[in-house]
């Protein structure tokens, strides 16, 4: 059973009052319903939406309701769920905001509909249940889209969901738009406004899973980038050191010169904050990174200066 399906079976074995009831409803009709003079139809592949569906017509409206059911996929037991509503079909539609008063559709609800926060969470948990899907987070990537025909229905559902600051985005299609949220922790909690919290928990466990898996395998690479640079720049040292006593007299050098020469040559593997320590300890002389770094610039120089003479 997939991800989405969890999501959707979990919000199915909820209750909630009747106004957020027919905020759920007019999503799924309006975004879903196929809509001729007599009758209006839905389709749906998940069983337990189409039991929900019939449902809240029935409770809210105590409509006849006609449904049949058709195989898609032999190998796999899918069906396609159609609901059919002839009787009355005006009376729900307008109430449901899906036709103004004189039968024209409409794709914008009215205000009633969803004029409280509750309503507009009802209202994308209906539009979930009949177009969206989520991404399980054990995949490469988070990703929750609802996948919409209509135009104007795609860019309402994408500004409820902005109200709600969940900084969705829609995108055209080859027949349909999709809109689509990215961000983990705006998927997350909008599972959470599903109410979904099983799917919720499941979902926050892999997904710190992935982010401390993501965040040991930064640093892995940052020590390692840094231990790349430390051997570089050591090898850099040791090579400035070995043309520093081909082109000057060694005994003649400054002391410090000297001195760092000899210990970068006792200890070639050492960083320079190593290395100022050996020396602090070795001679009692106290010297930093700071200090050891100058040297080993002063020496670079000297190398550089007779080379480009």
């Amino acid at each position: 059973m997939s991800f989405t399906t969890n999501i959707k079976n979990e919000i199915l074995n909820i209750e909630y009052p009747q106004t957020e009831l027919i905020a759920e409803l007019s999503a799924i009709i309006n975004i879903d319903a196929k809509i001729d003079k007599e009758t209006f139809s839905l389709y749906t592949e998940n069983i337990g939406v189409s039991r929900r569906i019939y449902k809240l017509i029935k409770s809210l409206f105590n409509q006849k309701i006609e449904i049949t059911t058709e195989q898609i996929n032999r190998l796999n037991k899918n069906y396609m769920v159609n609901i059919l509503v002839k009787d009355k079909n005006y009376k729900i539609l307008k109430s449901l905001s899906i036709l103004d008063d004189n039968n024209k559709r409409k794709y914008i609800p009215e205000e009633y509909i969803i004029d409280g926060l509750e309503e507009k969470k009802a209202y994308l948990r209906g539009a979930f249940l009949i177009c969206g899907s989520v991404n399980d987070p054990k995949t490469s990537r988070y990703h929750l889209e609802f996948i919409i025909d209509n135009k104007k229905i795609a860019d309402f559902i994408n500004k409820l969901l902005n109200e709600l600051n969940f900084k969705s985005k829609v995108l055209k299609r080859e027949k349909h738009y999709m809109v689509y949220l990215k961000e983990s922790e705006r998927i997350s909690d909008f599972i959470k406004l599903l109410n979904a919290y099983n799917s919720l928990f499941y979902y926050e466990d892999i997904r710190i899973y992935r982010d401390h898996k993501n965040m040991t395998n930064r640093l892995n690479n940052c020590e390692q980038a840094n231990i790349d640079k430390i051997v570089f720049s050591s090898n850099e040292q040791l090579e400035n050191i070995k043309k520093l006593k081909e082109i000057y007299d060694f005994d003649l050098l400054d002391d410090k010169i000297k001195e760092i020469c000899v210990y970068k040559e006792k200890y070639p593997e050492s960083s320079m904050g190593e290395l100022a320590n050996i020396i602090s300890i070795e001679t009692g002389t106290t010297i930093t990174k700071s200090g050891i770094n100058h040297r080993f610039r002063k020496i670079k120089e000297m190398v550089s200066k007779k080379i480009n003479l």
